[in-house]
């Protein structure tokens, strides 16, 4: 009863809450379009909402129906750079620019560039003029059509003009950014624009759960910075990675009994020159702590400093780029200390085989709970405790990385079904093989369900296509797909092929319900992943 009335469009809530599900899959959604008015009514927003998403295939076109709303005096000003308004769509079925959620000035900037390209306008001096008032126009026009951002992204453009008159006219209109949740800054270079852009948050923005500070260079954002963080009332999220970690400002703000999950991504721990204690006591009801890929994650004397924490530090991830001998007693007290709460981890093995052993071993006895495993560079005399690793973990085991570009790839393809679970959420193989070795594999785990398969094979070889089609398209075992191959010419000149780009098979592995998707896309982002997750 319930399904018939999702179908017949008379539960809209309901079905609006199922199509949420759907955001970045835009392929449904423009399906869902088509099948009733009421389905068109929910989809369109949604896919509209990031129209500037730098991975979802677009012509640019969408930006027409944008500036179409602009005044006569300013389609004036486009006319003179040459642009032909008349050629805007009017008449659209629905007020587009009220449905955008998420800005991305990146992004945007990149697309106006790509539309201007399309328009065939080739002064340099001229083309910059444009840029810099179509990107004003289109804030106005989201502005004028009642617009609420939800997500916005800041980064640091070169030409910061983008920037002088936008704000301006963003900081005129602070409904257009008062309800945004999650807020990223990234600044690779601070100038005035820029630190004058954050007074629109800490003065018109106090509901920001989630906060990004990437890549801050310069002392004198800090304060900035910090008068955001104590100006929220509900902050649950942060991530900082940036060569200046501004957690002190944590320190007696507001969000102690809301915030929930920190992220470091790419700190410098060396240079934590602070007490862990006076910051991490005071948050209450701190759930998840995430270190990726941060330089001297195991230094002794942050981990010392963690281990005399009275509160649990419920470390969820762990990702490592380099490891040495001297940091396994680190290791050993932070596992011991959080290594119960540990779900994602990544590490590169190192050439210092007894070391890897160690580490491998630290992880067997005190990290129980893997969801995400992440591993490079195999080598001989630690592969088969990588594989023990694997299996010692595969109860809860649900994302899966292997990555080594050795001869020994054809030793993991042919044991990997001695270690792998019934089902994966998502395997991602970046290897070198062979057919044979790929075959071995498929036919060893035909029992094993993938919803999400990655392969890259590093290998210039034959055709593995095929062998992918015997085993995995007309098996059914996965709901997407994608693969890169790299090949090799008559001329010696290496090509890579990603499946995605070969419409006639992606047609055919939709015949039987598999999406190939683009593998770059479909790649998991180890910080994007985490902030989804948490």
């Amino acid at each position: 009863m319930a399904c018939s009335k999702i179908f017949s469009g008379n539960l809209p809530e309901l079905t609006s809450k199922i199509m949420q599900n759907f955001q970045e899959d835009f392929s449904t959604l423009h399906s869902c379009v088509l099948v009733s008015r009421s389905w068109c009514r929910l989809a369109i927003p949604l896919l509209w909402e990031d129209p500037f998403y730098k991975y979802l295939p677009k012509n640019y076109h969408f930006i027409d129906i944008y500036l179409d709303k602009l005044n006569k005096d300013d389609k004036v000003k486009l006319n003179e750079y040459g642009i032909i308004t008349d050629l805007f769509p009017s008449n659209t079925l629905f007020n587009y620019p009220k449905f955008i959620k998420c800005l991305n000035i990146k992004n945007t900037v990149s697309s106006i560039k790509n539309w201007i390209e399309n328009a065939k306008v080739s002064s340099y001096d001229k083309d910059l003029k444009l840029s810099n008032f179509i990107f004003f126009s289109l804030i106005k026009v989201f502005i004028e059509n009642e617009a609420s951002l939800h997500t916005f992204e800041v980064q640091y453009i070169f030409n910061s003009d983008y920037f002088k008159s936008s704000f301006q006219l963003i900081l005129q209109n602070p409904n257009f950014i008062c309800n945004v949740k999650d807020l990223k800054f990234d600044f690779r270079r601070l100038t005035s624009n820029l630190l004058s852009s954050l007074k629109c948050f800490y003065s018109n923005c106090k509901s920001i759960s989630s906060l990004y500070i990437y890549s801050l260079i310069e002392n004198y954002a800090v304060k900035d910075l910090s008068k955001i963080i104590h100006s929220q009332q509900n902050l649950k999220k942060i991530c900082f990675d940036s060569e200046i970690c501004i957690l002190k400002s944590l320190k007696n703000s507001n969000c102690s009994n809301t915030l929930k999950t920190i992220i470091f991504y790419g700190i410098d721990f060396e240079n934590l020159k602070f007490d862990f204690n006076e910051i991490f006591e005071q948050l209450n009801v701190l759930e998840s702590i995430h270190i990726l890929y941060c330089s001297s994650p195991l230094n002794s004397t942050i981990i010392q400093q963690i281990v005399n924490l009275t509160k649990p530090f419920k470390l969820k991830s762990l990702f490592i780029d380099e490891f040495y001998a001297t940091q396994i007693e680190s290791l050993k007290l932070l596992l011991q200390k959080s290594g119960n709460y540990l779900e994602n981890i990544g590490f590169e093995l190192s050439m210092d085989h007894e070391t890897d052993l160690q580490f491998i071993k630290l992880i067997k006895i005190y990290c129980n709970n893997i969801i995400f495993l992440e591993v490079f560079g195999y080598g001989d005399q630690n592969i088969f405790a990588s594989f023990d690793l694997i299996k010692n973990v595969q109860q809860n085991l649900n994302y899966l990385t292997i990555n080594s570009q050795s001869k020994l790839s054809s030793i993991i393809l042919r044991n990997l079904r001695q270690i792998l679970p019934n089902r994966l959420e998502y395997l991602s193989l970046d290897l070198k093989f062979s057919i044979n070795d790929l075959e071995v594999l498929f036919k060893d785990t035909k029992n094993v369900f993938i919803r999400k398969l990655l392969i890259i094979n590093r290998q210039e070889s034959d055709d593995i296509l095929p062998c992918i089609k015997k085993y995995i398209m007309k098996e059914k075992r996965v709901a997407y797909l994608a693969v890169k191959v790299f090949f090799i010419s008559s001329n010696r000149v290496t090509t890579i092929k990603d499946l995605f780009h070969s419409k006639d098979e992606v047609e055919e592995f939709k015949l039987y319900d598999i999406q190939v998707t683009n593998y770059d896309v479909s790649r998991i982002q180890v910080c994007k992943f985490i902030n989804e997750m948490y």
